[in-house]
């Protein structure tokens, strides 16, 4: 989602090539190449097929493979997007090889250490020439770590860019149909965050969370290959499936999941983008982490923090479906042309400089 509307801004500027090289970290066909089919994106340059293994043996396996990509293809910058494994190493690469990298979605810090991602961010854009910003917090955290104002840009956010260049699209997709639902009659609900699934206990207070909620409302629960994983060997995926009210659905595509989101009455998440996506669309989003390296979601958007609490969280859905749901605004910059600016800045910086 991030990568489209970058690849789509430089191939229509037309003094870059933009290659895209796909890791493989995200190897599941319904949680990857159909994202590639609906984003309207090109078959990878490169595609380096790592798959999943630990942090460790992933990160290793990209910079391994994508060390030869640079070797062989000479590029003048890098361009790695969030926060995930890939986005590390191939920074790491880039770094070593002394070719510049530009970091979109710099600077966002959640303050906690434990999550991997947030590792992954710090590092990143310790290595990157160029930081791209998504919110005022973002800025703000670079400029107390010390990093050269030159280096910062605030261009808004690209993952808005993707919601609204295929809302529209989005919009015609029959899915709701498709599983007999109405809009604002229904709760969606994501959950992959390794704090929240990979232990047993988490996995039983998530449960009982499901139960809760679905005792009110329909709760609509696309399962991550991850998740349902987890559920399988603690013994508990007989236990979700048989939870009365609660639709388990395979993963979705890109633009049904966005119907589903916006038509939502309240969406229960422990995704980063997502709280992004929801304070756009002023859904009600309720994140089940005790931090969020977006605070601007929360601060002007439609997002709260909670604990995996069934009965905090049973009882806010209530509160939302009886009428108070959380009132927000899209914050500066959220309006769909991050990667327009973006290119500007490359454009400057790399074809209008003196060398």
């Amino acid at each position: 989602m991030k990568v489209a509307p970058l690849h789509r801004a430089l191939q229509a500027h037309g003094g870059f090539a933009s290659k895209i090289v796909h890791t493989g970290q995200h190897y599941d066909e319904r949680m990857s190449d159909i994202f590639f089919r609906q984003l309207e994106l090109p078959e990878p340059d490169r595609y380096l097929g790592v798959g999943s293994g630990t942090h460790a043996q992933q990160t290793a396996r990209v910079m391994t493979a994508f060390e030869k990509v640079l070797e062989a293809g000479q590029p003048d910058l890098v361009v790695v997007v969030g926060d995930v494994n890939s986005t590390l190493a191939c920074s790491l690469v880039a770094a070593k090889l002394h070719v510049p990298v530009a970091h979109v979605e710099a600077g966002l810090r959640s303050g906690d250490r434990h999550m991997p991602e947030e590792i992954n961010r710090l590092v990143t854009d310790a290595l990157s020439d160029y930081l791209f910003v998504t919110e005022q917090s973002g800025v703000d955290n670079l400029r107390a770590e010390g990093v050269a104002e030159e280096r910062i840009s605030f261009v808004g956010n690209v993952m808005i860019d993707a919601l609204v260049h295929f809302r529209e699209k989005a919009a015609r997709r029959p899915i709701l149909e498709g599983l007999g639902l109405e809009p604002r009659r229904y709760a969606l609900m994501t959950m992959h965050r390794p704090a929240n699934v990979d232990a047993e206990a988490g996995l039983l207070r998530l449960l009982q969370t499901i139960e809760v909620v679905a005792e009110q409302v329909c709760l609509v629960f696309p399962l991550h290959p991850r998740t349902r994983k987890r559920f399988e060997e603690a013994g508990l995926l007989g236990g979700l499936k048989a939870v009365e009210g609660l639709r388990l659905l395979d993963p979705l595509g890109y633009l049904d999941f966005l119907r589903l989101m916006e038509e939502a009455a309240v969406v229960i998440t422990d995704s980063g983008g997502i709280q992004e996506e929801t304070t756009f669309l002023q859904v009600p989003c309720l994140t089940l982490r005790e931090s969020t390296e977006r605070p601007v979601t929360v601060e002007l958007g439609t997002n709260e923090l909670m604990p995996l609490d069934a009965v905090l969280v049973g009882n806010r859905v209530r509160q939302i479906l009886a009428g108070t749901p959380p009132v927000g605004k899209a914050p500066l910059l959220w309006d769909g042309r991050a990667a327009e600016r973006i290119v500007d800045v490359l454009q400057h910086e790399l074809l209008e400089k003196e060398p």
